[in-house]
C-alpha cells in the first residue's frame, strides 16, 4: 500500500480527522503504519480512545479502498495530501487542514495568493452585483477566488471571476461526484474548463448534508489570506467562514448593506466587529499590497472604473439618453421609454445594444440595471 492509498483509507475511517492523524503521524511516522498498528498502540496517542483504536484496527470491514481507487481512476480526479508539493500552501498552515483532496481541475501556485468571497444563498440584486464585482475585479489582477459553488452569492462570485478570465476554485460539501445544487453543473464544468478546480475532502458518494458545510467552510476561508462576505443574515454559513477565518488568523471583510434588509445584518455586524468595510477590491488588496504585482492597484482601478488604462466606450446620443435613465435598482422599460421621450422600438433596440457591450443587464419583467461590473 502507497501512502497516498493510506490516506485515502484514513480519511474514509469514522472518527480519525485531521487532528487525529497528526498525533497519529507523530507516533507512527506514516500513514501505511497508522493502519497495520495494533490497538493497544493507537490508544497511547493522545486524542485517541477505544473507540477510534477500533474503527482503525477494523478499517477494512467499513472502507472499501479497492472501490474508492477504482471510482479516482474512473473520474479523472487526482487525490492531493498534505505530503505533496501542490497542497495549497496557506491550507497547509491551519489546525486542521484536510487529510486529503479529491481535486477536479488545476491547483497552482498562484493559489498561495487567494481571496475568499461568501454569502447568503437568498441574495439580493445588490448582493450579486457586488459580489460579482469584486471577484470580476479580483480575478482581473490574477488573485484566486474561492467559494463554495452555493446559489447565490457564491455562484455570482465565481462568474465575476470567470468573466474576468481569472482563476476561481469552487470548495464543496460533498463526494467530488456529486455537483450541488443541480443547476451549478455547468457552472462547474465551465470553473474546471477554464483552468480553476473544484476541490472536496469527502469521499465519493458523500451526500451535501448539513453538517459537512461548516467543513466545507473552514477549508474556504483557510485556503485564502481573506474572506469577503457579501451578503448575509445572521443566521447564514457565511458568518462560520468568516468565524473561521478569524480563528485561523486571516483578515475579514464584509461589503455594508440596508440598515432595513435582514440580508445585510450579518455583515453589518461583522463590520461593527472589526471587519474591514469594503466597497472594492482596492479595500482588500490594500491589505496585501507587498505580495502583489506593482501593476495590480492600476489594473483594479481599471476594472472598477477608477482610472488606469482602461479604454471608454463611446455611445451614441441615443444610448446616452437611454443610459441616463438607468441606475443600480430596476427600471421597467415603459419607465424608460416615458423618461427618455424616445419610441418603444427605438429604446428596444437601443437596450440590445448596450446589452451586447455588457453595460446593461436585463431582468425578468422586462426590468434594466446597469452592470455594476463595468460601470462605476
Amino acid at each position: 500500500m502507497t501512502s497516498r492509498e493510506a490516506y485515502i483509507a484514513l480519511n474514509m475511517v469514522d472518527g480519525v480527522g485531521p487532528i487525529r492523524l497528526r498525533a497519529l503521524l507523530d507516533r507512527f511516522n506514516e500513514p501505511q503504519a497508522i493502519l497495520s498498528a495494533t490497538k493497544a498502540d493507537l490508544m497511547q496517542v493522545e486524542g485517541v480512545g477505544e473507540e477510534v483504536a477500533r474503527s482503525i484496527t477494523s478499517w477494512r470491514e467499513k472502507v472499501d479502498l479497492d472501490e474508492e481507487l477504482g471510482r479516482i481512476e474512473k473520474a479523472v480526479v487526482r487525490v492531493v495530501t498534505r505530503d505533496d508539493p501542490e497542497y495549497p500552501k496557506n491550507l497547509r498552515e491551519v489546525y486542521d487542514p484536510p487529510i486529503i483532496l479529491y481535486v477536479r481541475g488545476t491547483l497552482s501556485e498562484r493559489d498561495a495568493l487567494a481571496i475568499a468571497v461568501v454569502g447568503s444563498r437568498r441574495t439580493t440584486l445588490y448582493g450579486q452585483d457586488m459580489a460579482r464585482k469584486l471577484a470580476y475585479q479580483l480575478g482581473r489582477v490574477g488573485v484566486t477566488v474561492v467559494s463554495g459553488l452555493a446559489r447565490g452569492i457564491d455562484t455570482a462570485a465565481h462568474n465575476g471571476a470567470l468573466q474576468a478570465k481569472g482563476r476561481t476554485v469552487a470548495v464543496i460539501g460533498c463526494g467530488i461526484d456529486i455537483v450541488y445544487p443541480a443547476e451549478n453543473e455547468k457552472l462547474a464544468n465551465e470553473i474546471v474548463e477554464k483552468g480553476g478546480a473544484v476541490v472536496t475532502e469527502f469521499p465519493f458518494g458523500v451526500k451535501p448534508d448539513r453538517q459537512n458545510f461548516p467543513m466545507r467552510n473552514r477549508i474556504i476561508s483557510g485556503w485564502s489570506l481573506g474572506t469577503v462576505v457579501v451578503e448575509a443574515n445572521l443566521k447564514s454559513g457565511a458568518l462560520i467562514t468568516a468565524n473561521q477565518a478569524a480563528e485561523q488568523g486571516r483578515q475579514v471583510f464584509a461589503v455594508p448593506g440596508r440598515a432595513d434588509s435582514i440580508l445585510s445584518r450579518g455583515t453589518n455586524k461583522l463590520i461593527k466587529d472589526g471587519a474591514k468595510l469594503t466597497e472594492d477590491a482596492e479595500d482588500i488588496l490594500g491589505e496585501f499590497e507587498y505580495l502583489l504585482p506593482k501593476r495590480a492597484t492600476e489594473q483594479v482601478e481599471a476594472a472598477s472604473g477608477g482610472g488606469g488604462t482602461k479604454p471608454a466606450l463611446v455611445l451614441s446620443d441615443m444610448e446616452e439618453k437611454v443610459m441616463a435613465q438607468l441606475g443600480r435598482e430596476e427600471t421597467a422599460i415603459d419607465d424608460i421609454i416615458r423618461a427618455s421621450g424616445l419610441t418603444t422600438a427605438c429604446v428596444s433596440a437601443t437596450l440590445l445594444s448596450l446589452e451586447m457591450k455588457r453595460l446593461v443587464r436585463q431582468l425578468p419583467g422586462k426590468l434594466y440595471v446597469r452592470n455594476s461590473i463595468f460601470q462605476p
